[in-house]
Parts: C-alpha cells; sequence; structure tokens
C-alpha cells in the first residue's frame, strides 16, 4: 500500500500529516490513523484502488471551474476569480437592499470591490453566487461602550446556578433578568452566561452544556413561562398537577438534580401548551409567526425531539444514527407521515423553543434598557453531539462519524475526547456555509456579544475516528479566513461583540488573525506567569484580549490559593503520590509570585479586619482592573469568594459538574458584602485605567 499517496490524500483533504506539538515537539500522524480519519470525512483509504479512487474524487472537486455557492471578500477588496473566468467578462449583481449594478472584471479577472456590505446574488456569464462582504473587523467593545479606549467590565455566571423564588430546582431566564438588573445598578457593560444551546429532551441525564444536540436551538428548561404566558397560568397550573411540594423540594438542594428538576419543569410546560393550544391566549399570533420565521430547521429540531421522546417511551436507542433506515433523514416520507401523525408532539416542542426565545429576549432587553453597554454575552459550544438534532439535520456539513477533542500533552498525556462532532469543511463549502451562518445567527440573536469556545476551532481541530483513543487522531483545517469574514459580517449586522476562547495551544498565526478583526482573545489571571513564575505586570497585559481570573473550567480564585483543584484530584485518584508533591510544591510558588505581583499595587494594602483570602482576591480583582484590556469579566463565584468550581475537567459523574447553585438570590446576590466590595473595586479601577490611557 503507497503511504506516499496516502499523505497526498490526507493533505488534500485538509489533514496535517505533520504537527507541533504543545512542548514543541514534531510529531506524524501513523498510517492507520490517516486512514480512520479520511473514512469519516467520507474519503476511504482502506487500500490502493480506495486511495486513488478518493484522490480522483478531490482532484475533480478541487479543479472544477464551476463556482461554489458563496464566496467571500472583504469591504474594499476584489475578489480574484481568474480561475473562473476570462477578463472584461460582464456581471450582474443583485444587491441585498435590492438595487442591481452591472459590473465588469478587470483586466485581471477580479471583481471591483465596490460592493457594500452584506449578502448579494452576483451572476458572471452561466454561473451565480451569493458574495459575502464582510467588514474588515468585528463589531468592537469600543463601539458597543461608546468609548475610546474600551476599558469595560462585567460578569460571568452560570445560568443554571442562579436562584430565584419559584425556580423549580436551577436558573432560568426570570433570574437572569433579576442578575442584569442588578449588575447593571453598580455599572457592568456585560453580562456573559453559559451556553444556552438545546439539549435532549428525552435524555435529561444529559446535561453539559458544551455537549449540545444543536447550537441552532434553545434549552427550553431555562424558559421562565410567566414572564410570557403570565403568573396565573403558571400557578394554575402548578396547583392541577400538584407539583408544589416536588418543586420546593428540588429548589432547596445546593445541587442541581437535572433528571428530577427537568422532568417537573417538562410536565409543567406540557400542561401549559395544552392550556395555550385549546384556548385564546392573546399571545398565541405571535406563536404562529415565530413558527413560520423558524421555517425548515425548527420543524426538523421538533421533530426531532418528538422521534426521540417516542423511542425513549419505548426503550430504544436515542441516536438516529442507529435509527430505522427511512428515519435517519429528515427528507423522509416516512418523517414526513409522523409529523402528520404526531402534530400536536411537534407543536409541543415548537411551543417550548418560542417560549425560551422570547424569554431570552427579555433579558437581553431588559440588560440594554438598564444601560449595559453590551449586555448578554452568549456562549457558543465548539461543537454538538453527533447523535443530536443538528448533526441530523445537516448531515452534509457535520461529521458525525468523527468527534473533537485535543492530542496528548503534558497536562492530558493521554488526549481528550469531548464527545462532540464538528463541521465539515467540505461540506460548509459545498453548502455555502449554511450551517455557519445560521448558527452564527441563532446565537447572536438575543446577545449584544458571543463568547466562541476553543476559537482555534475556526482553523482546525483534532478529529478523532468513533471509539478511538484520542492519540489516533489527526488536525483538521478548515477554510478560517472565509469563517473570519462570515463572522466579522454578522457580528456587525448584529452590532454584537465577539471573544475567542484562545486558552491552549493556538495556531502560528491565528492571534494575529483575531487581533485585527478586533476579536478579543482570553487572558486568565492564573495562567499569566513567564517561565520564571512571575506574574505579567499590569501594564504588560495586551490590549486585544479580555481579562479574567479564571473560568468554568478551572479552580476559582478561593479554591486555586487554597488547593482545592489538587484536593479534589486526589480524592478522585486522578493523580499519584508524586504528582501531588509536585503540584503542590509548584502551587506554593505560584501563591508567592502572586503575592509579589499584586504588592505592586500601592493600593493594595493589607487591611487587618480581612482574611487573607479575601484580601487576594480582592487585589486580584483591582489588579485585573487597572489593565489595558478592554473588558474585564469576573467570574460571580469569584466575586462571591466561593472556594468550589462549576466544572472539573475529565471527570463525569464523580464530581458535581454543572450541577452547584450559588448562595442566595439573583436579584439579591451582588448585595453579599464581598460581591459588592468587589464590583466596586473592578468599577473604580477600570475607571482609573481609562483615565490612564486615553
Amino acid at each position: 500500500m503507497s503511504e506516499a499517496n496516502l499523505e497526498i490524500l490526507a493533505s488534500r483533504a485538509g489533514l496535517a500529516v505533520d504537527w507541533i506539538d504543545a512542548n514543541g515537539r514534531p510529531q506524524r500522524v501513523s498510517a492507520d490513523a490517516l486512514r480512520a480519519v479520511l473514512k469519516g470525512l467520507g474519503h476511504p483509504a482502506d487500500n490502493d484502488a480506495e486511495i486513488d479512487a478518493s484522490l480522483h474524487e478531490l482532484e475533480q472537486a478541487q479543479h472544477d471551474k464551476h463556482l461554489p455557492p458563496l464566496l467571500t471578500v472583504e469591504s474594499g477588496d476584489g475578489l480574484d476569480l481568474a480561475r473562473f473566468f476570462a477578463p472584461d467578462t460582464p456581471c450582474r449583481v443583485n444587491l441585498e437592499q435590492g438595487e442591481t449594478l452591472e459590473l465588469r472584471l478587470d483586466d485581471n479577472a477580479v471583481l471591483p470591490g465596490v460592493i457594500a456590505l452584506g449578502y448579494h446574488q452576483v451572476r458572471i456569464a452561466d454561473q451565480a453566487f451569493t458574495l459575502a462582504v464582510a467588514p474588515r473587523h468585528c463589531y468592537s467593545v469600543a463601539e458597543a461602550v461608546d468609548t475610546h479606549p474600551a476599558r469595560a467590565w462585567g460578569l460571568s455566571a452560570q445560568l443554571y446556578s442562579l436562584r430565584r423564588l419559584g425556580d423549580g430546582g436551577f436558573g432560568d431566564t426570570q433570574a437572569l433578568e433579576n442578575l442584569v438588573r442588578a449588575a447593571a445598578e453598580r455599572g457592568a457593560d456585560a453580562l456573559a452566561i453559559s451556553p444556552m444551546h438545546a439539549m435532549f429532551s428525552a435524555n435529561t441525564g444529559s446535561y453539559s452544556p458544551y455537549s449540545p444536540s444543536s447550537r441552532l436551538f434553545l434549552n427550553s428548561l431555562y424558559a421562565s413561562p410567566a414572564s410570557i404566558l403570565g403568573e396565573r397560568e403558571v400557578r394554575d397550573a402548578i396547583e392541577a398537577l400538584g407539583l408544589d411540594e416536588e418543586l420546593h423540594r428540588l429548589e432547596q438542594d445546593t445541587l442541581i438534580d437535572w433528571p428530577a428538576a427537568a422532568n417537573a419543569k417538562q410536565r409543567l410546560l406540557r400542561a401549559l401548551y395544552e392550556d395555550f393550544r385549546h384556548g385564546h391566549h392573546p399571545q398565541h399570533t405571535d406563536f404562529l409567526s415565530f413558527r413560520q420565521a423558524g421555517g425548515e430547521a425548527l420543524e426538523n429540531h421538533c421533530r426531532f425531539e418528538a422521534v426521540q421522546a417516542m423511542r425513549a417511551a419505548t426503550g430504544e436507542d436515542l441516536d438516529w444514527r442507529h435509527w430505522p433506515e427511512d428515519w435517519r433523514t429528515p427528507q423522509s416520507p416516512a418523517l414526513a407521515q409522523f409529523a402528520e401523525d404526531n402534530r400536536d408532539e411537534i407543536g409541543f416542542y415548537a411551543f417550548s423553543q418560542w417560549l425560551i426565545a422570547r424569554c431570552l429576549a427579555r433579558a437581553q432587553q431588559a440588560a440594554r434598557g438598564s444601560g449595559m453597554g453590551v449586555g448578554l454575552i452568549a456562549d457558543l459550544a465548539v461543537g454538538a453531539d453527533g447523535g443530536g438534532s443538528q448533526a441530523w439535520s445537516r448531515q452534509d456539513e457535520l461529521l458525525a462519524d468523527l468527534t473533537v477533542g485535543a492530542p496528548p500533552d503534558i497536562l492530558n498525556r493521554a488526549g481528550q475526547g469531548w464527545g462532540i462532532s464538528a463541521f465539515s469543511p467540505e461540506g460548509l463549502k459545498r453548502n455555502g456555509f449554511r450551517a455557519f451562518i445560521e448558527m452564527l445567527r441563532a446565537n447572536f440573536a438575543h446577545a449584544g456579544g458571543l463568547r466562541i469556545d476553543h476559537v482555534m476551532g475556526l482553523q482546525r481541530l483534532w478529529v478523532i475516528p468513533m471509539n478511538a483513543s484520542p492519540r489516533e487522531g489527526a488536525y483538521l483545517y478548515f477554510p478560517v479566513d472565509d469563517m473570519l469574514r462570515l463572522l466579522a459580517l454578522e457580528s456587525h449586522r448584529h452590532q454584537a461583540i465577539v471573544l475567542g476562547e484562545d486558552l491552549g495551544t493556538v495556531p502560528d498565526g491565528l492571534r494575529e488573525k483575531l487581533s485585527s478583526r478586533s476579536i478579543l482573545g482570553m487572558r486568565v489571571l492564573l495562567f499569566e506567569q513567564n517561565h520564571e513564575g512571575r506574574f505579567t505586570p499590569i501594564l504588560d497585559w495586551p490590549d486585544n484580549a479580555l481579562a479574567t481570573t479564571s473560568t468554568h473550567d478551572l479552580p476559582t480564585l478561593n479554591g486555586w490559593w487554597h488547593s482545592r483543584d489538587i484536593d479534589w484530584n486526589v480524592q478522585l485518584g486522578l493523580i499519584d503520590a508524586p504528582t501531588v508533591e509536585q503540584w503542590s510544591e509548584h502551587r506554593l510558588r505560584e501563591r508567592q509570585a502572586l503575592r509579589q505581583a499584586l504588592s505592586q499595587d500601592p493600593q493594595n494594602f493589607v487591611d487587618e479586619i480581612r482574611n487573607e483570602t479575601d484580601h487576594m482576591i480582592d487585589a486580584s480583582v483591582r489588579y485585573l482592573g487597572h489593565t489595558r484590556a478592554p473588558l474585564v469579566l469576573l467570574p460571580l463565584e469569584d466575586a462571591l469568594g466561593i472556594e468550589e468550581q462549576p466544572n472539573l475537567p475529565g471527570t463525569t459523574d464523580t464530581h458535581p459538574n454543572w450541577r452547584r447553585r450559588l448562595p442566595g438570590e439573583a436579584a439579591s446576590l451582588l448585595d453579599n458584602a464581598g460581591a459588592a466590595r468587589r464590583l466596586e473595586l473592578l468599577a473604580v479601577a477600570r475607571n482609573q485605567a481609562y483615565e490612564r490611557d486615553r
């Protein structure tokens, strides 16, 4: 078997045969791993005949003289079409706004860069395509807060962790509204929240917000139906169902019982839907309008949910890849008949999506109405479950037979498998980036900003064959420039900022690409140490990244200071005795280095009234506030001085991931003495940084 041809095939399919690991060492993907990944990409390569056939197919596609359905260009730049057309060829451009331009390609067969921002229909000779003309950068924090330079601040919150009276056991959009108003009163310009993607209604035991069924729709469990339907309707439904006692019990828990709480909420939503569809509610017209606007994508998601519910009731496999053949595609006649037979069930899921969409819109309106320049910052997961709604409905654009993860590194010697699927680069191009654009629009719809988890995925992702070790993966490259242009265009249209979580191994040049487009990177205090262990001085923090004390995957400041993360790893048997000793010694050195860094700020005097931990957290908050970061985000856990972290990577049910609830009601949470003090310290430091730098 020719390994040379195998590697040529891999390269043409967008795979990196050779790569550099996190330690700077060159690595090479094995032939077996390449064959398995290529199969997942739809390019069989088990023998020479398959390799030759796959190579021929790719070569034909790559030399095709027919234009792809969508091309991108930056505003003011010409579009080189020399591969497709002769110079001076006439072309017609139907602008998105309704006007028509009659143009000609120039002497180099370049379409002149005179077309306005937007999506326009271009016809040249006998070919037509969509041209996406993008701004050169995304909507920036400075534009959002109308301050130059921007020295804004905000909070980050795990939505499920919020509390309010009557929430049923986990945070919802009403609690979010309450927190938004409280934060805005204290001067916050933004509130970043955990992902709200649609999960699996038929599998309430799957609740990691980063492993959704679809990133096109929302988790309806977070809806606060009283906000839309009225308190009386909800109270009547609770009483009729006899749910009072159960809901009260769930609200008292410090950890969320997701299966029980989700079951109670779904029962309530179903009862509300029954009343809604049989009555004459004034919002019924709005619901019908929402459903019509949702179109095929919404209908497919609701059908998927209904099929899963039916199969769950009979104990059958929920993964669509294991469904009977005639159920595996949304367009099948069997699905059309199912939809006809189950109109009310499908209507329920549409109703649930309408509720959560309207509730989230209210929260963003509350944020902006209370004076926030940005408002809510949504969180976009890096992928979706390969057995979920998005992968089922967009099979040519998502790689359901490959999962995403990370190669082995110094922290994870076995690598990581995240159990989610990514976009197909070839599928995106074939379909005019439809799945990517609709996903961006869905997540920008009710937010003033978007955080992109693992933003490196716009350039490359480590993809792993199903049931294989993360070691057997390979880097798959994406059309990053096209995707960044589309991101900038949608950011501009929605007037929403973009944050890119760039923690980990970042490909060369990507941070520069992001910065040039006003996409903020991310700098975390706990990681801002040089090779000698010294923390980055205040004025050396960059002005092209947000600053934060920690993230949902890291220990809180309190937990880090007291080595709570190390304790958890010991308790769960994840590390051996020598590693414990090594980590503990390193943590002592880190604590001393942080003390030294914080002492550089003359305002960080020792207050004998407060303990050392409180003093460290206060000083860290003020420290970040004085940096040149356009935006500082303070996690609620650090504002409150909480010890436990929301998620411990590498665990599933041994650590209470995504289940911890915050103490106190969302409306009054920031009245906590520690939180109030830290928010005031942060607001003052941000003003001082602005005065220093303007």
